[in-house]
């Protein structure tokens, strides 16, 4: 099974620490490398993790406030200059298109952008698919979800044991189409099993709301923002983000199967037990990100 891989470039909320950055997720999966946000100082976190930013394919924005997306012009003019020739694919909620041109125009950025303003089921590969949806927040605001297709795997003893040869009978097996080999008929459900996808999901600056439950369902893996304690869900409210026991919540609801607090606010810098103990309590498959931390799955 090809694994897919998190790599969390930054894990603070609006204020940096001496021990997290700007908000920055890397998710990679086969040749996709898809970063999740852009915060200030980005190119640092990718030279630190010994990643290079020139193998990015995709870039999804969940928001344009500045912790989120201050990374962006350093990012694409350090792409520029090390020549980077593809495509890179950004992604956002509404505003992006016109923010991006802003952004363009005022640093002289050169490299081929696609961007698109999106919503619900956005691409779709023979892999995999991407989901948006919009969340609460003071301005436009997407969670995201990446899902990895079920696939068809052919069992290798079986098909060894039938001497079935290295041709297309292969393929239309894998493709769940039944074969004649030898005037013998093959049922593709014989020789084969089915590996499951996998999902994951990230929930970024929000207050409680229907959509987060709905992005999250069933994920294998859900990163979600941790901004405050429940003693301060006041202030959560005021804000529109979310306490610890707003993230575990939704995990539990959506039938996730792990989750990871990140967003962490400078006020738990020195002790994040609390935050931490408050999820577990009702999401026990919880633990709460730092900066370099990489997650496979």
């Amino acid at each position: 099974m090809e694994k897919a891989k998190v790599t969390f470039l930054g894990t603070s909320d609006a204020i940096p620490t001496k021990k997290r950055s700007h908000t920055a997720i890397l998710l990679s999966y086969k040749n996709e490398n898809i970063l999740v946000d852009c915060g200030e100082g980005v190119q640092r976190q990718f030279k630190f993790a010994n990643l290079s930013p020139n193998k990015l394919t995709k870039i999804f924005i969940t928001h344009w406030h500045g912790d989120h997306v201050l990374g962006l012009p350093g990012l694409l003019q350090t792409l520029a200059m090390n020549e980077f020739n593809t495509v890179l694919k950004l992604y956002g909620p509404k505003g992006t298109y016109r923010n991006i041109s802003l952004l363009k125009e005022l640093f002289k950025i050169k490299i081929d952008l696609q961007i698109k303003e999106v919503t619900g089921k956005f691409l779709e590969t023979p892999d995999f698919f991407l989901e948006a949806r919009p969340m609460m927040h003071r301005i436009p605001t997407l969670a995201y979800s990446f899902t990895i297709k079920d696939k068809i795997r052919l069992d290798k003893k079986k098909i060894e044991k039938l001497k079935l040869p290295h041709s297309p009978l292969l393929k239309k097996l894998q493709e769940g189409k039944d074969i004649t080999f030898k005037g013998k008929k093959i049922k593709s459900s014989e020789v084969s099993y089915i590996e499951k996808g996998r999902k994951i999901t990230f929930i970024l600056d929000t207050a409680p709301n229907e959509n987060t439950e709905k992005i999250a369902e069933n994920s294998d893996l859900l990163v979600c923002e941790s901004s405050f304690s429940k003693e301060e869900e006041k202030i959560a409210r005021e804000r529109l983000h979310l306490t610890s026991e707003d993230a575990a919540r939704i995990g539990k609801k959506a039938k996730a199967k792990k989750l990871i607090l990140t967003h962490i606010s400078q006020r738990y810098e020195h002790d994040t037990k609390p935050i931490l103990n408050q999820a577990k309590k009702i999401f026990k498959n919880t633990s709460l990100a730092k900066d370099f931390d990489v997650v496979e799955f």
